[in-house]
């Protein structure tokens, strides 16, 4: 891991320079330092990448709307009013975990370090009070590996603690003796150099409750100790480690993303920026030049000010020493040019494409093309993070839920069936919007054919439709009435209105027979008996 490493080192720490001074941690002493800015004078890389982080945040995973629901592959199954309900209780608790735990801070932080390093890092580990907790990790602190398939199933990283943390984690009886002594004499401030490593059990053993057992060893260390000592070795059931990639070669661990795409154009807009501030300095505080008479003379260059010198020979006084005339209007405009490019390798004007539009009047077609094009943009990106963060991230919040004995108990239908997740935040919804889109106008069109040719409306499955665009919409399963019950309810309407209209035309033969009895031909007999013939 250390070898695929050290070539992108320096590419991490110019993103971090330019794009994200205050993440990325490369060295143990880096612990609680802050870092220089120096290098950023404009902040328009920062900008857009916090808008890109914020529009992820809102966009995949918003605690302010449900972004996923459960399901299982069999439709017919899941329109069983049991199994419906257990799948959204199960959905709801998993919703207040995540809401009460720290999950969503952690992946804010999280989407932030994979726009700009392209590959971000979470730890999922449990926790007693709110069955999960998240731990971002920044780069520079950990390295990953993947396995033949490219999927990241190994991490090692590098946990600087104090005397105090190390000996509160692990127990003063682990610690090694430098740390025991360090304890003992008080000095719990002291940096402890501390490292774990995940990694596949080669050698699991099912049967077996302890680390042995587990699909994945997890072993912590320190520095300088006994080589046969650990200071815990543990394991897991599921790989705890949430690592999303913006952006894979091939089978390579780490991935880029815009912040890549964007350092050079940040590089040159910081020169630039820096180029016209010393052009207007020269411009308004230009170098001077002066005779020597005044050497040593006090200069005021206040307004209204007067500086007294003795004419000798052609002496001019103090003057430019040269003029400054620096076109800053050319150079405002590349700097502009140069800041839109930063935005559009963010999907700043993407993610911002209805609040930073100044028309007034825009139709509901061009907002779905602008979401169309959205989801052309992101759509990889959104199938990755599919992959690498979200179902990993609900695959194991369910086994903790299971572990802990929290599950509502499913019912007999569930038995043996697997369960999918189905996203429905609003960049899920918006790469379901194009399907929506065909299938409201595949509708509209069969309705205008109706009026000419009335037999068309046998060509189209309304209750097909409406299941499809609902679920391509988002909508609440409850709200949609499974289809063998609404065609059951549709024969009993026909079989009512049958039955109505049976009635009606009985009724309305009453009433003319009645009418027929009473009246009378002229002859001593009513209507009906003249067309009787009695």
């Amino acid at each position: 891991m250390d070898v695929e490493y050290r070539p992108i080192l320096n590419h991490y720490r110019d993103l971090q320079e330019f794009l994200m001074p205050r993440r990325g941690r490369f060295l143990m002493s880096d612990r609680n330092k802050l870092p220089t800015f120096t290098k950023v004078i404009d902040n328009t890389a920062s900008m857009a990448r916090r808008t890109l982080q914020s529009g992820m945040m809102a966009g995949i995973t918003s605690p302010a709307r449900p972004w996923f629901k459960l399901g299982v592959a069999d439709k017919d199954l899941q329109e069983f009013p049991a199994v419906n309900k257990w799948l959204r209780d199960v959905r709801d608790l998993m919703s207040e975990i995540f809401a009460s735990s720290n999950i969503y801070n952690s992946l804010h932080v999280m989407y932030g370090e994979e726009g700009v390093f392209g590959t971000g890092a979470m730890l999922t580990l449990s926790d007693f009070d709110n069955v999960i907790m998240g731990q971002t990790l920044t780069v520079g602190s950990y390295k990953i590996g993947v396995n033949d398939r490219g999927k990241v199933d190994m991490l090692y990283r590098e946990i600087p603690l104090t005397v105090h943390q190390c000996v509160g984690r692990f127990g003063f009886d682990n610690v090694s003796q430098l740390v025991k002594d360090l304890y003992d004499r008080g000095a719990y401030s002291e940096t402890v150099e501390t490292y774990q490593m995940i990694l596949p059990n080669p050698d699991r053993d099912p049967i077996k409750k302890d680390a042995k057992g587990k699909a994945f060893l997890s072993t912590y260390w320190e520095r300088g100790s006994d080589s046969d000592k650990w200071l815990r070795m543990s394991g897991f059931d599921e790989f705890p480690a949430m690592i999303p990639r913006w952006e894979v070669l091939g089978g390579e661990p780490y991935g880029y993303g815009p912040g890549t795409i964007a350092l050079g154009d940040t590089k040159q807009l910081q020169n630039e920026q820096k180029k016209k501030g010393q052009a207007i300095s020269k411009m308004v505080s230009p170098p001077l030049l002066a005779p020597t008479s005044m050497r040593g003379e006090a200069i005021t260059s206040l307004p209204g000010g007067v500086n007294y010198h003795d004419m000798v020979g052609n002496s001019a006084g103090i003057r430019s020493l040269y003029d400054v005339n620096f076109p800053v209007n050319y150079l405002t405009e590349d700097i502009r040019e140069v800041q839109h490019r930063i935005d559009s390798a963010f999907y700043k004007d993407l993610f911002l494409m209805l609040a930073t539009s100044d028309r007034r009047q825009i139709t509901a077609r061009e907002i779905e093309e602008r979401h169309e094009e959205k989801l052309l943009m992101l759509g990889p990106v959104l199938e990755r993070l599919h992959d690498e963060l979200l179902n990993p991230l609900i695959d194991r919040t369910f086994n903790l839920m299971a572990r802990a004995g929290i599950l509502p108990v499913p019912p007999e239908e569930m038995r043996d069936q697997d369960i999918k997740v189905e996203y429905i935040s609003m960049m899920a919804q918006a790469q379901k919007a194009v399907g929506a889109a065909t299938i409201e106008r595949t509708i509209a069109f069969a309705g205008n054919l109706v009026a000419v040719f009335p037999e068309i409306r046998h060509k189209v499955d309304a209750m097909a439709a409406v299941d499809e665009y609902a679920e391509m919409n988002g909508a609440p399963p409850n709200i949609i009435i499974p289809t063998k019950d609404a065609k059951m309810a549709a024969d009993e309407e026909a079989k009512n209105m049958q039955r109505m209209a049976m009635m009606q035309q009985a009724e309305s033969g009453a009433q003319s027979a009645k009418l027929l009895s009473e009246t009378d031909t002229g002859d001593g007999k009513n209507a009906i008996q003249r067309m009787m013939g009695t």
